[in-house]
């Protein structure tokens, strides 16, 4: 039997639906939340509302009940980072949307969709830029047809560009969330070239007032909600004040979207905040932290000449960020080395060892030695390893000699099948680390079961988010030459 006050809200623990569950449960409503926390947390918990932890896919087992409206906001719902990710997208936003969509069709509740306005980007031609685009309007469309099909209760909703509290940074962060971050902890604030793509940012409280009324007043298709001004991300950065550093672009970053938003209006619905007085209100209350230099340390067991993808992937990255000084630390390997042409300006290379293949056991010493002479006349943010090999154990005692934050990218390696004393060498490298990232999602898999941690990555301070953007690019680069 149907509970009319019950509501069900899938990712209630995430950044929009803790705002929506919190205003359920100030209308009176029994609310109860199924969410993986996979980008979910527990400190976005309300008061009132009973959490259950669970896949979207077994919404039927961990959801005995029926509910009046379910709320499906539990989705992968990243776009640029989708790229990197097609199996994990694949996993939560069909699979478990399909397992939603039968829980809907057996229970008969209202269902609200929250569809991507990625949609309407670029004329529709965004929905196929991503794997997040693409399964967000494959979803949207499904919901449609089967609510006509068999005449069952729906609303799909867009959402443009949601900011405010609770927002989330690091991987699967927002941008004003990003670049909030990056504007307290002093780094530089970076843009994803051309800069002129255009977003409608709209604050989570206009968002979940258009999903109370949608959900309760709401039929069909073609809910927008979105703010009618669109600024530029350069614009955007801009508010903040701030130094503006452009990054190389990326694969899946569309123009510009469409907004239609006469369906919400016609509910009475309408945006009352405004991105520029939120981000005044932020900078009158956090003080710019003193600006870091832009520039990075990084050690790569062999460097340009002697390359393959994962190196050529770095120098194409360091050609693609001017302004940003790399320091590369890594071995001669080969005496033909000497005889390498130029680099551009921000690179420069301090190599070690004897132009053997054998420098690059030379390099945790070696390496380190080089690595606390630069750090003693330069500031980094961080310190790169390239690979989880040689260069991360120089990386690890430069952090325990400096506090140097350590990152880790796994690029192409293999970790499914190694010799056992590789894998106790792994484990302290990746155990030491601030973060380490995977080009795929099966680096990661298997870099977390070899370090017997619950997480890969823990704060980095100042250079966290900075950090998050320049390994992003970096797999980009990398996955599109060896695509």
């Amino acid at each position: 039997m149907t509970d009319p006050k019950l509501v069900l809200v899938t990712g209630g623990a995430g950044f929009i639906g803790s705002h929506l569950c919190e205003r359920l449960v100030a209308e009176g409503h029994r609310v109860i939340s199924l969410d993986n926390y996979f980008t979910g947390s527990r400190e976005n918990h309300v008061p009132g509302v009973e959490y259950r932890e669970g896949h979207t896919k077994d919404i039927e087992r961990l959801v005995p009940e029926t509910p009046a409206v379910v709320y499906h906001l539990g989705e992968y719902s990243r776009v640029e980072q989708s790229v990197l990710e097609p199996d994990l997208v694949e996993d939560l936003n069909s699979a478990g949307t399909r397992a939603v969509i039968e829980f809907w069709k057996a229970r008969k509740p209202k269902l609200v969709y929250a569809g991507s306005s990625t949609k309407f980007g670029d004329s529709g031609a965004a929905r196929y830029a991503s794997p997040y685009a693409r399964t967000k309007a494959e979803n949207s469309e499904l919901v449609k047809k089967i609510g006509d099909e068999l005449g069952l209760p729906y609303a799909i909703t867009y959402f443009y560009n949601v900011y405010g509290p609770r927002e989330r940074a690091g991987t699967y962060g927002t941008v004003i969330e990003i670049f909030k971050q990056l504007y307290a902890r002093g780094a530089p604030i970076t843009v994803t070239s051309p800069g002129t793509q255009r977003r409608n940012f709209t604050h989570v409280n206009d968002i979940v007032e258009g999903l109370m009324l949608v959900g309760f007043r709401g039929e069909g298709d073609e809910f927008g909600l979105g703010n009618e001004r669109a600024f530029s991300i350069l614009e955007v950065a801009r508010l903040f004040g701030t130094e503006v550093l452009m990054l190389p672009p990326r694969e899946g970053n569309r123009m510009e979207s469409s907004l239609d938003t006469h369906k919400a209006n016609a509910l009475g619905w309408a945006t009352k905040e405004r991105l520029e007085d939120y981000v005044q209100r932020f900078l009158n209350a956090h003080p710019r932290a003193a600006v870091r230099p832009r520039r990075v340390l990084v050690f790569s067991t062999t460097f340009y000449p002697i390359a393959g993808p994962a190196e050529d992937a770095l120098l194409a990255l360091m050609r693609g960020m001017p302004l940003v000084q790399f320091d590369v630390v890594t071995t001669r390997f080969d005496k033909s080395v000497e005889a390498a042409g130029p680099l551009p300006a921000n690179v420069a290379v301090h190599r070690v060892g004897y132009g053997r293949k054998s420098d690059k056991y030379l390099l945790p010493i070696l390496g380190y030695r080089v690595g606390i002479r630069l750090a003693r006349e330069h500031e980094y943010l961080f310190a790169w390893s390239i690979f989880a090999s040689y260069g991360a154990f120089a990386t690890l005692l430069l952090k325990r000699s400096l506090g140097l934050p350590v990152l880790i990218t796994l690029a192409d390696q293999n970790l499914s099948d190694i010799a056992p004393w590789k894998r106790w060498l792994l484990r302290r490298a990746l155990t030491g680390a601030d973060q380490v990232y995977g080009m795929e999602p099966h680096h990661e898999r298997h870099a977390a079961a070899i370090a017997r941690r619950g997480t890969l990555r823990s704060s980095m301070g100042e250079g966290d988010a900075f950090a998050n953007q320049l390994r992003f690019v970096y797999a980009q680069t990398l996955k599109g030459m060896l695509a």
